[in-house]
């Protein structure tokens, strides 16, 4: 069979349980959790513009690639709003879209810090299958270019109470178009379930320590599949400034033995600006073919003081 169609099969398989959503790696604990869940838009007391760069399996042709530019803002003391934009190459297999996030904010009890938050967003995604670079390609049935348009929501709810949080996301709500790709392979319903929850512990309000365990959980309807990522970040201040350190282990829920991968992160906020940097070692066989994923994140806190809400901070 020509390598070429052959590549082009396997990536159907590849790409069908992930596609139309944003590739969720350790680029959330950033401090970028709005790219995770629309219910974080307005959270801060400013407005929070993040950009990622994500390159998978480094020394692999054709690997993964991902860039995505995030940006979210309070409206009064109640509400806030966020976009997203972002491409993703996958071999031959494109996506690239946006989002934009409405976020509502209520204060249970502002003394004790207890926040309830919920969100809808819209997003547009065009998924595409680059056909022009099959060369030497007879097989009459891969011709064109594959694409498609699919416009979905999301929705997602978020409770807070002094360091404890915890989120619940629903993306990709309606089932995808796939008239145009061959039905046997794609899968028409691809939510993708989403929780995130941990807790911030200071010994005490004055000291310039915290640590953070958090938990992520992502389930794909489409085939069953589950991740878990369980994470540790250690964060110190100085004064409004903060650098922060950690480690995030992901794993199949259906291999808990066999982690994905295992990732360092570090990063700092000076002032206005922001940066993040983790570095993903695999653990699985394409260990022996790649250095590892890497993953940046460059970031500007703009307007600060725009609300006065005890529930931006």
């Amino acid at each position: 069979m020509n390598t070429k169609i052959f590549f082009f099969l396997l990536m159907s398989f590849v790409v069908k349980g992930q596609e139309l959503t944003i590739p969720q790696l350790s680029q959330y604990l950033s401090d970028n959790p709005f790219l995770m869940s629309p219910s974080y838009a307005g959270i801060g007391n400013y407005v929070k513009v993040r950009m990622n760069g994500l390159t998978q399996w480094v020394g692999i042709q054709d690997a993964p690639d991902t860039q995505s530019l995030s940006a979210d803002v309070r409206l009064g003391n109640r509400s806030g709003i966020g976009m997203v934009l972002y491409n993703d190459s996958n071999g031959e297999t494109k996506q690239r879209g946006g989002k934009v996030s409405f976020a509502h904010h209520l204060t249970i009890n502002k003394y004790d810090d207890n926040y309830f938050s919920f969100a809808l967003s819209f997003s547009m995604n065009q998924f595409r299958i680059d056909t022009e670079n099959f060369i030497d390609n007879n097989d009459q049935a891969v011709v064109n270019d594959r694409a498609s348009n699919n416009p979905n929501f999301e929705v997602g709810a978020l409770y807070r109470n002094d360091g404890f949080y915890f989120s619940l996301n629903v993306s990709n709500i309606l089932n995808k178009d796939i008239k145009r790709f061959n039905p046997i392979f794609e899968p028409n319903t691809l939510r993708n379930f989403y929780f995130y929850t941990g807790y911030k512990y200071r010994k005490g309000p004055r000291s310039v320590f915290e640590l953070e365990p958090s938990i992520f959980f992502q389930y794909f309807e489409s085939d069953g599949r589950s991740i878990t990522d369980a994470n540790i970040k250690f964060r110190w201040y100085d004064f409004l400034d903060y650098y922060y350190a950690g480690f995030t282990y992901r794993i199949l829920n259906d291999q808990f033995g066999s982690p994905l991968y295992v990732a360092p992160i570090i990063g700092l906020k000076k002032g206005d600006f922001y940066f993040g940097y983790s570095y993903q070692v695999i653990m699985n066989e394409i260990l022996g073919y790649s250095s590892g994923t890497h993953v940046i994140t460059l970031g500007i806190d703009l307007f600060q003081g725009i609300s006065n809400c005890t529930c931006t901070y």
